[in-house]
């Protein structure tokens, strides 16, 4: 980075805009957002564990010999497991 140059990364903004991010909203806007984000929260884990399935599953096929022996481990833990 030459002399006097700036750099780019957001954190580095100044004091202010911190802490205007962190006032807190009127009552009734803490409850609504709340209530969205949570809703956001369960939307983007839902997607989230869907694409995790759907990679496991690709690994799988791309992979028969370690998901064979994967498959295997499985077993022998559930055979051993006890009640």
């Amino acid at each position: 980075m030459a002399d006097g140059e700036q750099p780019r990364n957001a954190g580095s903004r100044g004091v202010s805009d911190a802490r205007d991010a962190r006032e807190p909203q009127g009552a009734t806007g803490d409850v609504t957002d709340a209530h969205e984000s949570d809703a956001a929260r369960r939307r983007r884990r839902a997607q989230f564990l869907r694409e995790l399935h759907e990679a496991k599953q690709l690994r799988d096929r791309v992979q028969p010999r370690r998901a064979r022996a994967a498959r295997m481990r499985q077993q022998m833990r559930m055979r051993t497991f006890r009640w």
